[in-house]
């Protein structure tokens, strides 16, 4: 008889590890979709939170008022080379993390003839809403987030902008 000396690996083998890397992938991908989404929902929670924060900024350089937009907000005062928010947030309905970021004017009224400090000289507004809704819901983040000029951060477990439950 003779011996073969062999080197390498049988078919049976390389399909046996080809399964087990199948089966690993299979329970690590969700868990890693989970925590992408996760992460995507506090970068939307961080964002409505340094929005909060420029807009109380904004409103004590504005005479208590604050900005209906983010492109407002982004504004230097006249004299100043700084907007009140940081550039990645610059622009209406910005798309950051898996979330779209927006600010609009909330339900309170203009200020009367008080306008931004801004060199357009926009008119400011008695309360804002901030929003931070899933580019799609499920995927990109599970929850819609948004907030007004109390500070408090609101979520909505089904994604949309209009939840009335409050962060813990």
């Amino acid at each position: 008889m003779k011996v073969r000396n062999q080197k390498g690996f049988t078919l049976i083998e390389l399909l046996i590890v080809v399964a087990i890397i199948g089966i690993i992938a299979a329970i690590a991908v969700p868990g890693l979709l989970r925590a992408r989404m996760s992460g995507n929902e506090a970068s939307a929670i961080g964002s409505l939170r340094a929005i909060n924060s420029s807009q109380a900024a904004f409103s004590s350089a504005n005479s208590g008022g604050y900005a209906a937009t983010l492109e407002v907000l982004a504004e230097p005062c006249t004299g100043g080379s700084q907007g009140f928010i940081s550039p990645d947030l610059a622009t209406t309905h910005v798309a950051k993390s898996g979330y779209f970021i927006d600010v609009a004017a909330g339900v309170g009224v203009a200020v009367g003839s008080v306008v931004s400090c801004g060199a357009a000289a926009d008119p400011v507004n008695t309360d804002y809403l901030a929003t931070a809704e899933p580019i799609t819901v499920g995927s990109t983040g599970q929850r819609g987030f948004n907030s007004t000029a109390a500070g408090t951060i609101f979520f909505d477990p089904a994604g949309g902008v209009a939840g009335t439950t409050p962060l813990q």
